[in-house]
Formats: C-alpha cells, structure tokens, sequence
C-alpha cells in the first residue's frame, strides 16, 4: 500500500473520475444550468378523484386533496384522518335505520 492510497480516498488522479461526477444537484461547470432544476417543493400529482354519489364518501375523497401540498412526512395525518372517516361511513352503513318521530303511528 503506498502512501497516496493511505491518505486519500482510494481514487488517483487519472482513475477515471472526471469532475463533476459528484453528487446529484452540485455544480457540473457550464451547461449544468441547461438540465431542468427539480421542484422547489411538493407537486400535486393531478389524480382525477371521481365521484361517488354517496356524499361522506366524496367528503372523505375531497379531503385527499389536503396532502398535495404537504410534504411526504404530512400524508400520513391526512391518510389516517381519510381513512378514519372511510371506516365510519362504512359502519353507518351497517346500522340499523332510526326510526323518525312519527313512524310509529298505530
């Protein structure tokens, strides 16, 4: 082992490694402008969210549109609260209709 490789970081000037190899996103010298910058923050994916009909299910759906613009740490709280009221929409379903005040006339 010489002393060269002992000190540095295993790559020799000449191995093949230009600069600029870097990481993702550093400065590449001219025309690294030319490459279309990432998004400055969280993009909406623009998914088409289609009706229902049944009009707590929609609300619940609508409610989705709250996470687009959150970061990726932020969907869970949305996603948990959706499905939260998903889940009662779906036992109400399940629960035998009150009766009004006046349905049971003899």
């Amino acid at each position: 082992m010489t002393d060269e490789a002992a000190e540095g970081d295993g790559v020799a000037e000449g191995d093949g490694v230009a600069e600029g190899d870097g990481p993702a996103g550093a400065d590449d010298g001219p025309g690294a402008g030319d490459r279309a910058a990432p998004p400055a923050g969280p993009v909406a994916l623009g998914v088409v969210r289609t009706p229902t009909g049944h009009a707590g299910v929609d609300a619940e759906l609508a409610r989705l549109a709250d996470a687009d613009g959150l970061t990726a740490d932020g969907h869970v709280a949305v996603y948990e609260d959706v499905h939260r009221g998903l889940r009662e929409a779906l036992t109400a379903l399940d629960a035998p209709p009150v009766p009004g005040p006046y349905e049971n006339r003899s």
